[in-house]
């Protein structure tokens, strides 16, 4: 991946100590300078850490992409610190309630839709000045919830499905001004989240967590679960000049559980 962000600005929501470290982490290894942006402000600290450890600038704008006026200060920090964005990375989300529809309560679904989607559009909008002065891209972190209909992840799965529609809306409007728009729809990531709820698994199954990944892995084409960094990897190629003309699409990164 050496390269190929090379001097580009990518601005990262939702960055966290799972896969928003790693499409930090990974966005810099491939040249760029990052502005990171999530609410909590020590997490944001300990990843620029490692960015400029690594050679590349990084600076941190604590954020709410639901609140208008916070999602204008980052806008307005990035442009005072770089003086361009080239690249979006809208990676903030909201777990899934994991009980059917029929049991959900209404204000977790306008939670997830607020952040996931009306969060990611005000990003979005607000970034698209200085994306189309660089003729720049958006990468929407989607998931794999898109190909399934397991009952517990429905409310997930409409804000995901939202998500994704807006984003090839988004790349039919914006394409005229040179902003390509595209998203990525991870599988199971093995992580720390990942990593505690088989653990939970295990221990209501009477079994080990090794099982639990095998019989996981047992579904995916490659009998393994992605990482953090091939996700990011994924993130970091739709984001870069390689992608020149690809816009409007849905990558499945999921070690091959489901075909699209």
């Amino acid at each position: 991946m050496n390269g190929i962000l090379t001097d580009k600005v990518v601005v990262i929501s939702g960055v966290g100590a799972g896969l928003g470290r790693s499409i930090a982490l990974r966005s810099a290894a491939a040249g760029a300078d990052l502005v990171l942006a999530a609410r909590t402000e020590s997490t944001l600290e300990d990843v620029a850490k490692e960015v400029i450890a690594n050679g590349r600038r990084a600076i941190t704008v604590p954020t709410d992409i639901t609140d208008q006026a916070s999602a204008e200060n980052l806008v307005r920090r990035s442009m005072e610190a770089y003086g361009r964005v080239d690249v979006l990375v809208n990676n903030a989300y909201k777990l899934p309630s994991m009980v059917d529809l029929a049991h959900t309560d209404h204000e977790h679904i306008r939670e997830s839709v607020e952040l996931s989607v009306i969060g990611s559009l005000r990003m979005s909008q607000l970034f698209t000045p200085a994306l189309a002065e660089s003729k720049g891209s958006i990468v929407m972190i989607n998931s794999m919830v898109l190909r399934h209909s397991d009952p517990i992840y429905g409310s997930y799965k409409l804000s995901k499905a939202a998500l994704l529609s807006m984003s090839q809306s988004l790349a039919s409007e914006l394409g005229p001004r040179g902003i390509r728009v595209n998203s990525i729809a991870p599988g199971y990531i093995w992580a720390e989240a990942v990593k505690e709820y088989f653990e939970g698994v295990a221990a209501e199954q009477g079994c080990t967590v090794e099982q639990v990944y095998e019989q996981t892995a047992a579904n995916m084409d490659l009998r393994r679960l992605p990482e953090p960094d091939q996700i990011a990897d994924a993130v970091a190629f739709l984001a870069s000049d390689m992608a020149a003309a690809i816009t409007g699409q849905c990558l499945d990164v999921n070690c091959g559980e489901y075909h699209h």
